[in-house]
């Protein structure tokens, strides 16, 4: 683990202006620390750096408030994680670190306006999945989520533990009605994000919340989730990363059961209790869903074209059009990129990482990148 020095470091870069976790792990990979970087990158005058005095108040802010810093290469930082191909640099965490690498964990999501019944079904099952020694993790949003994690809680005669990913930084509880309930996940879980302290709810930090919670478990269970509901970006994070996929069925004509029969007609394992969970998960191999499509989340294929269409077009070496001519606003895969432009997989990544420096675009999940708005 890095000595608080180290640690400062690693804060100032990842919390720089236009500079996402991809970035991140290039630097590193070009310059060997967080330390070299960040002073290759003071000297270009192109990347705004985090002011130190910034990165030095969110590491004291974390020790005021009791919150683990846990960096990429960190002994404890969780091994789920570490196999993804772009884990977050660094992890907030607050309560029992441990249960981060521990017993074996399924996610629980759906519906924020969850029915009595799905409520009901995602509290049972919570809590019989940690009578059997399964850790349940989920996002504490309302609905599901809070039922799924204070089933977990009420388990073990009450002292169950749950892991609850926030959206917010690590000390902010969202929503505010789930207040109470995360001062119990603190007393027997753990809180955990990948947002400094004091991170207010974001529209867009809650997609990667979403990441962290399939990436966590090896399962995820969907009950009750519309066909736009965003617990289906969990879903097709836990298929993408080769996870078991779990989903409760529903009414046909009732539209918070849309999202779950749609996954099970893909693959799904179909669930009635925490029982059919557990066999999946003793047995060896376990099934899993890994092309699982989902209208909503991804878009059709499609020829990736220019977007401008001047007649004289900006040259990239010898003539090429450039990058940015490729990308737009709803984002676009980094393999169509390569394809349509011609250029290798390393010409593409340093063009993209210097877009990004110069806060001319954004990563997104999935590898794909995009425009940022003016």
């Amino acid at each position: 683990m890095a000595d608080t020095a180290g640690i400062i470091d690693i804060l100032q870069l990842i919390n720089s202006e236009n500079l996402g976790a991809v970035t991140f792990y290039k630097l590193l990979e070009a310059y060997g620390s967080a330390a070299e970087a960040l002073a290759h990158l003071d000297g270009n005058g192109r990347a705004k750096i985090l002011p130190r005095g910034r990165a030095e108040e969110i590491f004291a802010l974390t020790q005021e408030r009791k919150i683990q810093i846990l960096c990429y290469d960190d002994a404890t930082y969780p091994a789920a994680l570490k196999c993804l191909n772009t884990p977050p640099p660094v992890l907030y965490v607050k309560g029992d670190a441990r249960l981060l690498n521990g017993k074996p964990a399924v996610s629980i999501v759906g519906a924020r306006n969850a029915s009595i019944n799905g409520r009901k079904t995602a509290s049972r099952i919570a809590y019989d999945l940690t009578n059997n020694g399964i850790v349940v993790v989920s996002g504490m949003a309302r609905g599901i989520d809070a039922a799924a994690h204070k089933g977990a809680l009420y388990a073990q005669n009450r002292q169950g533990p749950t892991i609850a990913v926030l959206g917010t930084g690590a000390d902010v509880p969202y929503p505010a009605e789930n207040a109470e309930l995360y001062e119990q996940i603190l007393r027997q879980g753990c809180v955990v994000s990948q947002f400094a302290p004091g991170t207010q709810p974001q529209a867009a930090n809650f997609p990667r919340r979403n990441e962290i919670v399939a990436a966590l478990a090896e399962g995820t269970l969907v009950v009750e989730a519309t066909l736009k509901s965003g617990s289906l970006i969990t879903a097709a994070c836990a298929a993408r990363y080769g996870k078991c996929l779990f989903a409760v069925p529903g009414a046909p004509a009732e539209p918070r059961s849309f999202g779950p029969n749609n996954l099970i007609r893909q693959g799904a394992q179909l669930v009635e209790s925490a029982a059919d969970i557990l066999k999946v998960l003793h047995n060896n191999p376990k099934p899993t869903v890994h092309d699982i499509v989902l209208p909503e989340l991804k878009a059709p294929a499609r020829t990736l074209k220019p977007v401008r269409e001047s007649v004289s077009k900006p040259a990239l070496n010898d003539g090429k059009t450039k990058i940015i001519d490729y990308l737009n606003f709803d984002g676009v895969y980094v393999d169509e990129i390569i394809r349509a432009s011609g250029l290798s997989s390393a010409e593409v990544a340093l063009e993209l990482l210097e877009l990004e420096m110069d806060g001319k675009i954004e990563r997104q999940s999935g590898n794909k990148v995009t425009l940022i708005k003016r």
